[in-house]
């Protein structure tokens, strides 16, 4: 059983300190990608920043950007959105094709065949 499996990819299971360290940035670093609405991690009752594994990756991609290729936050936002859309489209394409099979096998059922 896969860590994905145990514990959701949008699970929020990692705390401030721990994400950043899995990232490799300080802890302020994080807090200033959500200022920026770079990242949005969960908040327990008790207002404490937890992070899915989602969020974590979100981080590294971002971090990738800035530091191989030199991209400004500016430009990491304009890319991360781009990819958010880009993730959302292919989420609504599967399940358009899904709806569409669902409808040809409804039509063939009627069509008696």
């Amino acid at each position: 059983m896969s860590m994905n499996e145990v514990l959701g990819y949008e699970e929020p299971c990692f705390v401030i300190s721990v994400a950043a360290r899995i990232v490799g940035v300080q802890t302020q670093t994080l807090r200033y990608y959500e200022s920026l609405g770079l990242v949005q991690p969960a908040r327990t009752n008790g207002g404490q920043r937890v992070y899915s594994r989602r969020d974590v990756e979100r981080v590294r991609r971002m971090r990738s950007l800035i530091d191989d290729l030199g991209v400004n936050l500016a430009g990491v936002e304009v890319v991360v959105n781009l990819l958010d859309r880009l993730q959302e489209s292919d989420s609504e394409k599967r399940r358009l094709e899904t709806e569409n099979e669902r409808l040809r096998g409804l039509l063939e059922a009627l069509q008696g065949g």
